[in-house]
């Protein structure tokens, strides 16, 4: 019986959390994943994140990168939080424009995460200059864009509707429920299989009759949409937005896609294993303050554990040639 590509990649989530769990005991006293709410707080953690990762994994299938993820979080965060504000706020960013419908913010946030995507594929697609800079470029803009927005203030007193959708469990809800449509759609739709053919050989599947460039304008526009969902999600978790939202989430979501298995050359990759590398990121990184090892030495780490993963994904790739 052959066993599924995400197999060993769930021996290293079981394997992390044993290595933590007796460092728990040893140096604390206690237990780390026997922790209801400490596992509350990795998954609610690690759900923004994930929502932007399944954009990223398709993104990277395609042997796509896109590093304005964070970026577009921050700007769909603060255009969302603005059309959130309570009307007895003095310095409502629209003072005509207060107490809505919690829908309309939501859709301005989704919608600021399309038109950026759309502008990255349409960049790829049209321009021919690599997704790098593409993005790299975006990142920048977008960033820009959110400071400019607000001013460099933070966008605050939202309405509890709006609120609403950052409490409780209410993100893992989203996120599941993304990660549900994202699977069935790349494994049993002929979108999905357009999505695998363009990342394992570009040329083969124009010949076979796919509008790639069509194709990846759809890909980044989705990857967009969903950075959108995850800073509106952000926004109401933490009742503001601000320009400094989303810093790293890019590196974040790229580091879980490479973890989970797919590969940076494209063509390989499932949303499973994406959701099981950002197990493991969000595993390591609680962990870690657990232990109490201090926050510049856990990114130092979260850059080895990238790097690693790039080393891991380039022999994975050079076995799978030979």
């Amino acid at each position: 019986m052959k066993l599924p590509p995400e197999f060993s990649i769930l021996l290293v989530l079981l394997g992390i959390c044993v290595f933590f769990e007796a460092l728990g005991w040893y140096l604390n006293g206690q237990s780390f994943m026997f922790n209801a709410e400490r596992l509350q707080v990795i998954i609610l953690q690690m759900s923004v994140i994930g929502i932007i990762a399944v954009g990223v994994n398709m993104v990277i299938i395609t042997s796509g990168i896109d590093l304005s993820s964070g970026s577009v979080v921050a700007a769909s965060a603060v255009v969302a939080a603005s059309l959130a504000q309570v009307s007895d706020f003095p310095r409502a960013v629209f003072p005509h424009l207060t107490d809505l419908n919690p829908i309309w913010p939501i859709l301005a946030g989704v919608l600021v995460g399309v038109v950026v995507g759309l502008i990255n594929g349409w960049l790829i697609a049209a321009t021919g200059i690599p997704p790098f800079i593409a993005t790299l470029g975006m990142m920048v803009a977008a960033r820009g864009f959110a400071k400019w927005f607000t001013g460099g203030m933070p966008v605050s007193m939202l309405t509890p509707e709006f609120a609403w959708i950052g409490e409780g469990a209410n993100p893992v809800i989203i996120f599941l429920v993304i990660v549900a449509i994202a699977h069935v759609v790349l494994r049993y739709t002929r979108f999905g299989k357009f999505t695998y053919a363009i990342g394992a050989n570009r040329q083969a599947a124009r010949v076979s009759g796919i509008n790639v460039n069509r194709h990846l304008i759809w890909i980044y526009t989705i990857a967009g949409l969903l950075s959108g969902v995850a800073g509106t999600v952000t926004a109401a978790r933490a009742i503001s937005g601000q320009s400094g939202m989303g810093v790293s989430y890019e590196l974040d979501a790229i580091a879980a896609v490479v973890i989970g298995g797919t590969s940076l050359v494209g063509g390989l990759g499932r949303v499973t294993g994406t959701v099981i590398g950002i197990l493991i990121l969000g595993v390591m990184m609680s962990g870690f303050t657990f232990i109490r090892i201090d926050a510049y030495y856990q990114e130092m780490v979260k850059g080895g554990i990238i790097v690693a993963a790039v080393v891991a994904d380039q022999y994975r790739n050079k076995k799978r040639r030979t």
